[in-house]
């Protein structure tokens, strides 16, 4: 239990500069709230309008894969440095792990974390010799008319 107490006393002082941070904070800050303090800080810039539109879903896919393979990193230096002493379990292990983060990439992929244009709808290409007469602005408004529904 004793080599425990460096860990408990660093927990407790951990707690308690916290706490002390907190409460400082509250007794010495002023307390004349005004719209100027209220205000968003830009870089003192003016702020103008409200704030941006929210983040794509892809960049916060792309973030999961920066931080998965950072933990594979993380978790791969050590295992090569006593991969030897590990022998066959160690051998079996990495793979494990290297199954876990190959999924959770091909997960990522599949969801489109690396598709970041509009999504475009491809045509068939026209066979060989074939012109695109088929598709002109005559049959391009009759398509158009058949898809509006009837006015009730």
């Amino acid at each position: 239990m004793a080599q425990y107490l460096p860990l408990l006393a660093m927990l407790v002082l951990a707690a308690l500069f916290a706490g002390l941070s907190f409460v400082a904070s509250k007794l010495m800050a002023p307390k004349k709230p005004t719209l100027a303090k209220e205000a968003p800080y830009e870089c003192g810039i003016v702020p103008e309008g409200e704030a941006a539109g929210r983040f794509p879903v892809q960049f916060y896919l792309v973030a999961m894969i920066f931080i998965i393979f950072d933990i594979e990193i993380i978790f791969i230096y050590p295992w090569a440095v006593i991969y030897r002493g590990l022998g066959t379990f160690g051998l079996w292990e990495i793979l494990l792990f290297a199954a876990a983060v190959f999924a959770s990439f091909v997960y990522l992929i599949g969801n489109g974390a690396l598709e970041w244009g509009p999504i475009r709808k491809l045509r068939p290409s026209a066979p060989e010799g074939a012109t695109a007469a088929e598709r002109t602005a005559g049959s391009t408004i009759k398509r158009v008319a058949s898809v509006r529904k009837p006015a009730a």
